[in-house]
């Protein structure tokens, strides 16, 4: 099971000039297209007047979901080469959107591929890198009379707590890296009167 992967830490952005064309490249970690989706509608609002909204991303540690577009430009001379720099970097998890303001001379199809490129890539080098795991999210409910049994558990398993409400009922939310997760909730389903559900895999 791959369940580590390299994405960007936080989001960053990268620049490209050629005879008066302006590239400017925004590198985003990201977890779901929907997201992805979200990050595009947001740059073509703020920068509205530029010609061209490329764009690469790839999602999972599995690398299998990906998807490039060269947005009008000609074909495979925007979308690939922004894509290649995500290869090149072994980046998931990741979207690279690139726009374009045109400068009144024509650069060729090669001259637009080293564009979308050095401007992709200036993006990730500007990025800080980092590993991830594939974690699994559960959230677990229980009554007041076992909560010091279950905090006593969370943290001699040292689990990462993403949200927790501590009242009369506590609820908490928890992610455990993924070849982990089964022996662990074993464990914890041996808590009585514990509820616990999962909830999503980031």
């Amino acid at each position: 099971m791959i369940d580590q992967y390299q994405t960007i830490e936080t989001p960053s952005e990268g620049i490209y000039k050629e005879k008066g064309s302006k590239f400017i490249a925004f590198a985003y970690p990201v977890f779901s297209e929907n997201e992805f989706k979200e990050k595009l509608q947001q740059l073509k609002k703020d920068y509205h007047d530029a010609r061209h909204h490329c764009y690469a991303f790839r999602l999972g540690a599995d690398l299998q979901q990906y998807r490039f577009s060269d947005d009008g430009e000609p074909s495979s001379t925007a979308g690939k080469p922004i894509f290649g720099q995500i290869q090149s970097f072994k980046l998931t998890n990741i979207a690279i959107i690139v726009i374009r303001y045109f400068g009144g001379t024509k650069l060729g199809v090669g001259g637009l591929i080293t564009a979308y490129r050095a401007a992709a890539k200036d993006a990730i080098e500007n990025a800080n890198i980092i590993s991830r795991t594939v974690d699994n999210v559960y959230e677990i409910q229980f009554g007041y009379e076992i909560m010091s049994d279950v905090m006593n558990f969370i943290k001699k398993q040292n689990l990462e707590v993403i949200s927790q409400t501590l009242e009369e009922k506590g609820v908490i939310q928890f992610r455990i890296r993924q070849s982990e997760a089964e022996s662990i909730v074993e464990l914890l389903k041996k808590i009585e009167g514990l509820k616990i559900e999962f909830l999503t895999t980031i």
